[in-house]
């Protein structure tokens, strides 16, 4: 694989042909700005005013500058500029009438197709792919949405997508000049002439700006400590290489790598290094989420860039001291709006920007001495974000080293992802990785410091003073109450055969019935920052009513009653955790059936995995999709227990956004060994079975004190 692996003849043929299409676009350019020009005297009113002193000669005038803008053996329908010009190409829009330059630049865009598609050849050769160009080139647009949902039953949304990748721009631009929508006008002419980045939606003309600016904040920077697997992961030298491997292993996190490395020269200098999109819905606090990706596009300054300067700051960069960036995704679009931060680069030297699978082409550094680099694969959608894509026929940096390459593998999301790229360049691209390693030799060398920050929007208000205690528990003192500051939280719901639960239950509870059924509860959380440092826990429980009350609840008003004032809530019969002082908390405090293990709590790309027990031989593992999933407000969740004969009564309180998915793919599998999570599974009958409710809560903060005695029945 290579950038340019086509032969010769095809090379020449293609070149040829982004030539005559960026001449026609110039050509469009100028016929475009003669209508605006044209316009603007038909309807100047000073021309009108004119008309008394020189009624014949005003009135030929203005016959001739209106036939210029109206007649079809000229500039077309060119009405452009200005109000009236506005109102005017609406109005021509809506009745499929062109101007000269509208035909110009959609030849030109016909040709920037035909030069990616003779470096992708399977373009031509596939036919559902050529009908679906042939259409939209064609203006037949019943026909171009008929040929897209046929390429979509076929190949399904994410092969149909990667199929399409290398024009993508070029078809919407195309189809958005020539439909009868005038509101995506602008934005399609954007696309065709190079002259600014998308920022509205090329189909129906709705701004993204409008979207981007709900992106606020200042930016903010904490340090935080790596996981033991991230740590591991971390290289200790610097070269284009290891970098890629420090975003691989901090991941799409919202987390940004400081790195300090004593160059060949004996200088020390300074690598930021930051991942892509954060995964999951906006949360209103990391700038790196979708919101940021974004802003970050559209935008030269945003809480992204804002809080990669307070880590860099924080980080003790001195002031003139040399820096490098890599940026992956919507982090390459983030480093380059800080490289066209004027202050910023009066502050510190900065030297190179390597931004990959980075939507950055209408970005330009402010200093003319930082050397950037940016690497995209063609069948990648998210470089071409900001409108310009595979059928580029603009030089828009000539001094920039831009690696824009193709491989067999096109499948999109798959070709985004960083470690595609990685494998791409370390396997695939010598020439490529040898040039920008070259450039970034003065960073080659040991890593001497790295810090780990989590980005966020803005600064966190000042912290409510809680009044805390220390208890002293077996495995150590623990200070109540437990917080948890970021984590994830998952909690699956199952119907069970009420007489197993009751049995399960003994005279700890009543089961709360839903049709005749009981209903179990797995809760799993990955508590990544908390006041008991690092540790995973795992619960299983019955959701039960007042174990103090005489009569059944009215469960659906519980739902909705404060925790302070709910009866509802879950029994735990066993609780499994990955830290010896947590479980000791749990087991001296609550009162719970505690025991320690291995677990794993994960949910990514709309899949979860939680595991109880050894890797080969698991307890328990629910896995699978979540399917489709809404908003709701998070609740804190009512705990009951036994310590020593009293019953307990404590509750979680919850903060962060959730998500409820009420029919979920995911299915529970339990194991054979003689586990108290596998036996009491097992004895509810859930081996196998699929839960009715799963909620997601991926950027959880929790607290949860000490239980309270509560009246037995």
């Amino acid at each position: 694989m290579s950038t340019d692996a086509v032969p010769d003849d095809d090379r020449s043929a293609r070149l040829l042909l982004r030539t005559a299409a960026r001449e026609l676009a110039e050509i469009a350019t100028t016929l475009r700005s003669a209508s605006v020009h044209a316009t603007a005297a038909a309807t100047d009113g000073a021309v009108g005013g004119a008309l008394p002193r020189a009624p014949a000669a005003g009135l030929r005038a203005q016959r001739a500058v209106l036939r210029a803008v109206t007649n079809r053996r000229g500039l077309g329908y060119a009405v452009a500029g200005g109000t009236a010009g506005a109102l005017g190409a609406k109005l021509g829009g809506m009745v499929g009438a062109h101007s000269l330059a509208v035909r110009v630049m959609t030849t030109s865009l016909r040709l920037r197709i035909a030069a990616v598609t003779l470096q992708n050849p399977e373009l031509a050769a596939d036919p559902l792919l050529r009908r679906l160009s042939e259409a939209v080139a064609a203006d037949r647009e019943i026909e171009s949405v008929r040929a897209l949902c046929a390429l979509v039953r076929d190949r399904g949304t994410a092969r149909a997508l990667s199929a399409i990748a290398p024009v993508f721009g070029e078809v919407l631009a195309l189809r958005a000049l020539l439909d009868q929508n005038p509101l995506n006008d602008r934005t399609a002419w954007l696309i065709a002439s190079g002259s600014s980045v998308a920022s509205a939606d090329p189909i129906t003309g709705l701004s993204n700006r409008a979207i981007a600016v709900l992106d606020v904040g200042e930016g903010a920077a904490r340090r935080v400590a790596p996981r033991p697997d991230e740590a591991a992961r971390l290289r200790s030298r610097g070269s284009l290489l290891d970098f890629l491997a420090n975003l691989c292993a901090v991941g799409p996190t919202g987390r940004a790598l400081v790195q300090s490395v004593m160059g060949p020269d004996g200088i020390e200098r300074h690598v930021v290094q930051v991942p892509g999109m954060r995964i999951g819905d906006p949360d209103h606090e990391s700038p790196g989420d979708l919101l940021g990706a974004f802003s970050s596009t559209l935008l030269d300054s945003a809480p992204f860039s804002r809080a990669l300067a307070k880590a860099i700051d924080d980080f003790g960069v001195p002031a003139g001291a040399e820096i490098a960036m890599v940026g992956h995704s919507a982090g390459g679009a983030a480093i380059m709006n800080l490289a066209q931060d004027a202050m910023f680069c009066a502050r510190y030297t900065l030297t190179h920007v390597v931004a990959i699978g980075s939507p950055v082409d209408f970005k330009r550094p402010a200093s003319p001495h930082t050397w950037v680099a940016s690497i995209t694969n063609q069948h990648d959608l998210v470089p071409s974000l900001d409108g310009q894509g595979a059928g580029n026929c603009f030089d828009l940096h000539p001094d920039w080293y831009v690696v824009d390459y193709t491989d067999p593998t096109h499948l999109f999301p798959a070709c985004h992802s960083l470690e595609h790229y990685t494998a791409n360049l370390a396997e695939d691209l010598p020439e490529a990785r040898e040039h920008i390693e070259r450039e970034l030799r003065p960073y080659q060398g040991p890593v001497t410091r790295s810090q780990l920050y989590q980005l966020y929007d803005r600064e966190a208000p000042a912290r409510r003073t809680i009044e805390t205690r220390r208890v002293t528990t077996a495995g150590g003192p623990v200070e109540l109450p437990i917080r948890c500051y970021e984590g994830l939280a998952l909690t699956a719901y199952f119907t069970v055969d009420a007489q197993a639960a009751a049995r399960l239950l003994g005279d700890r509870g009543r089961a709360v019935r839903m049709g005749g059924r009981a209903l179990a509860a797995i809760h799993a959380f990955d508590n990544r920052r908390s006041s008991l440092g690092e540790h995973r826990e795992v619960h299983l429980g019955i959701v039960v009513d007042d174990p103090g009350g005489r009569q059944p609840l009215r469960t659906w008003r519980e739902l909705l009653a404060r925790a302070d004032r709910r009866a509802l809530g879950t029994h735990f019969v066993a609780s499994a955790f990955t830290d010896d002082l947590v479980c000791a908390a749990a087991s001296e405090v609550w009162g719970h059936a505690a025991f320690v293990g291995d677990l794993r709590v994960e949910c990514d790309a709309g899949r979860l995995h939680v595991e109880v027990g050894a890797p080969r031989d698991p307890a328990m593992a629910l896995s699978g999709p979540l399917g489709p999933g809404l908003p709701i407000t998070a609740r804190d969740l009512v705990v009951y227990s036994h310590r020593g004969g009293i019953p307990l009564r404590s509750h979680i309180e919850e903060r962060g956004g959730r998500r409820a998915h009420p029919s979920p793919g995911a299915r529970l599998t339990v194991g054979t060994a003689d586990h108290p999570v596998a036996r009491h599974l097992r004895d509810l009958g859930l081996d196998g079975a699929r839960p009715m409710l799963c909620l997601v809560s991926p950027a959880r903060r929790s607290r949860r004190d000490a239980g309270v005695p509560w009246p037995a029945r």
